[in-house]
């Protein structure tokens, strides 16, 4: 997908704030797409688009924090939803 080369070439053009500024912005542009797309005011490719931008800032972010330390959280955060979905399937 996107290498560390692009990554560390965003920052050092734009610098940290503007990285988490933009994230901001393309979560706010995908959150109005969602809604858009569930009213049918745009279609498939405009939503994906969106969910693009998200997900490069995503990798952005994750390589600028760490890694590691992401996988790590997503980890335990899918655990518990594992945990929630045995739990709700025994009720």
């Amino acid at each position: 997908m996107v290498d560390i080369k692009t990554y560390q070439k965003t920052l050092n053009v734009w610098g940290e704030q503007a990285q988490y500024d933009q994230m901001i912005e393309e979560c706010a542009e995908l959150i109005t797409a969602l809604k858009h797309y569930q009213r049918g005011r745009i279609g498939k490719e405009a939503l994906i688009s969106e969910l693009a931008d998200v997900t490069l800032m995503v990798g952005q972010l994750t390589w600028m924090f760490g890694e590691t330390e992401v996988e790590q959280a997503v980890e335990e955060k899918l655990q518990k939803l594992h945990q929630l979905l045995e739990k709700d399937q025994r009720s």
